[in-house]
């Protein structure tokens, strides 16, 4: 998942499939509300009998400095279930470095949380259930299974049994883990579900845990679920000043990660944003809900309530009509990106797709052309990325509308293409199209050998791990296509005149200028292999013995096991 400017993430299928968490609250607030969390764990450990560790992460460790105020279950699960989940993770991480006395103290004091948290909530909560209760029991008894399995484990000396024990705790964390996620979620779910108060306010509230994010709605009385109470008000309001700061709301919430989409798309999220983008009244409106669609449509929740209120069509409709601005547009193409990612197994089923995809495949080539801005151009690439796996059909559509020679074009302009992350979008739309025999004839015709070339040499600017991804990424698929395209002797010969052997073979041999990505050297080996096949004349004997004449697997490994000369 990619951040964009705004605020926005795009879940497109060339960018990593994380959600960042944007914490519009001041760092300094933010540090002193966690301050109360974070204290030395020495009660506990008196009380387990078990002496004080001085091992220098122990600094860190978690507890409550006190409980939630009476009638307020929502905070508890915010408090106790962002500290479980810390636990949950430390645990694993001490696992993986067999420590075994952290791992069981950890063990412990997870045990002594989940306990609090189980009786604190059902003492303050009127949602307790007989489902809750049997989840409730089963995470117990998991608690207690892994302080005991644990404390075995420091009196084992022999390492082969240690190893096989260490399976056991890793399988008992993951399914403590699980029957933690379940217990919050079903939580949470029958928070939103409280109907008894009214709605007075918005309050984001504290840390979110890893396993369910829920910022709470809260008024005098009791609390009510933010998601459910936001989407009634959209749905009833006719005002277009509530719906604008309610959109803004909800959008706030799908930011806090993947559950509490979920839970928004089950409350009629994705309904009540469409019913705003079918209002004439509401069209200053439609970017800020179709940005918030996108989010939500992270889910397959999202997804099939999309499909079920027709949703493909009237992103269709938005993206053909040219009376809307371009930044409703762009956020119409950032939907379709998000509901044509691969990375949701629900895309396949979207039947209405079909129906309406050579004119939204038209309009996002246009809006690519016309584009004002990076951020515009890389949400309309984006989308035709994502609908090239889609559907094949979709490369077809691509080639008759000249969208080659857009993409190549845009490659030269700054304000388009400004980052590896939109030459990610173009070379992917670039890979998937050469497969097809026509397409080496437009790429010729357009110098785009050379760019493609001048992609094997993407470097990132920040050196942050997300930019580093993506320039391995424009290397890889700048092989791959280039690899596809040599079929046609007319590129490869092009390729070859232009050095590009010689930068494929420094891609193969030197770690650094891949980033030591197995999968940049795997697209180079493939692609030198398809030109050497033309103009081997081109190649050193070196190089012809070590990357082109061994099997691709001794290749690889020759090179994968490579390590720099700096003499």
């Amino acid at each position: 998942m990619m951040a964009l400017p705004g605020g926005r993430h795009l879940d497109s299928i060339t960018l990593p499939g994380q959600r960042l968490h944007l914490m519009q609250v001041d760092s300094v607030q933010r540090w002193m509300e966690d301050l109360k969390l974070m204290t030395e764990c020495e009660c506990m450990c008196v009380l387990q009998a078990k002496p004080i560790s001085l091992e220098e992460d122990a600094q860190g460790d978690l507890i409550l400095a006190g409980g939630p105020g009476p009638g307020d279950p929502l905070q508890l699960l915010l408090k106790r279930g962002w500290v479980i989940s810390t636990e949950l993770r430390r645990i694993g991480q001490k696992l993986a470095q067999d420590r075994w006395a952290r791992v069981h103290s950890m063990s412990v004091r997870l045990t002594c949380h989940a306990r609090s948290m189980v009786s604190e909530y059902s003492a303050v909560s009127r949602n307790s259930s007989k489902e809750m209760g049997q989840i409730e029991k089963l995470l117990m008894e998991k608690c207690s299974e892994l302080s005991a399995v644990t404390e075995r484990c420091l009196q084992v000396e022999n390492e082969h049994v240690l190893k096989s024990m260490k399976a056991c705790v890793s399988e008992t964390l993951s399914m403590l883990g699980q029957h933690f996620g379940q217990l919050l979620e079903l939580a949470l779910t029958r928070e939103v579900q409280t109907e008894s108060c009214s709605v007075t306010e918005l309050e984001c509230s504290g840390r979110i845990s890893a396993y369910c994010n829920l910022c709470l709605l809260g008024s005098s009385n009791s609390p009510v679920s933010a998601s459910q109470a936001l989407v009634r008000k959209i749905d009833a309001s006719d005002n277009i000043y509530t719906t604008e700061s309610t959109t803004g709301n909800l959008f706030s919430l799908t930011q806090e990660g993947a559950p509490l989409c979920r839970i928004i798309a089950k409350e009629g999220g994705v309904v009540a944003l469409f019913k705003i983008c079918r209002q004439d009244t509401f069209r200053c409106l439609y970017p800020q809900a179709l940005r918030t669609l996108a989010s939500i449509c992270c889910v397959e929740e999202g997804v099939h309530q999309l499909e079920k209120v027709d949703g493909v069509l009237c992103l269709a409709d938005i993206l053909t009509d040219d009376s809307h601005s371009e930044a409703t547009r762009a956020e119409a193409a950032a939907v379709v990106a998000q509901v044509t990612s691969p990375h949701l197994p629900v895309t396949q089923h979207l039947s209405s797709f079909m129906e309406s995809m050579e004119e939204i495949v038209t309009a996002l080539i246009k809006l690519c052309q016309e584009a004002s801005s990076g951020e515009v151009f890389l949400l309309a690439s984006a989308a035709l990325a994502n609908i090239t796996f889609f559907d094949t059909m979709a490369c077809e559509m691509l080639l008759q509308l000249n969208a080659i020679r857009v993409l190549l074009e845009a490659c030269s302009d700054k304000q388009r293409v400004d980052t590896p992350y939109t030459r990610d979008q173009i070379v992917t739309i670039l890979a998937n199209m050469s497969v097809l025999e026509q397409c080496a004839s437009d790429i010729i015709q357009e110098n785009g050998v050379q760019l493609i070339m001048g992609m094997l040499s993407e470097k990132p600017r920040s050196g942050t791990p997300a930019e580093v991804a993506a320039c391995e990424r424009v290397q890889q698929k700048a092989a791959v296509t280039l690899a596809r395209l040599s079929r046609d002797p007319d590129v490869a010969r092009e390729a070859v005149r232009l050095s590009c052997m010689s930068r494929l073979i420094e891609l193969c041999r030197s770690p650094s200028e891949r980033n030591s990505s197995d999968a940049v050297l795997v697209a180079c080996l493939a692609a030198l292999r398809r030109l050497a096949g033309v103009c081997p004349e081109g190649l050193q004997d070196s190089d012809f013995q070590q990357l082109v004449q061994p099997r691709l697997v001794d290749s690889f490994l020759l090179c994968s096991n490579m390590e720099e000369s700096f003499v």
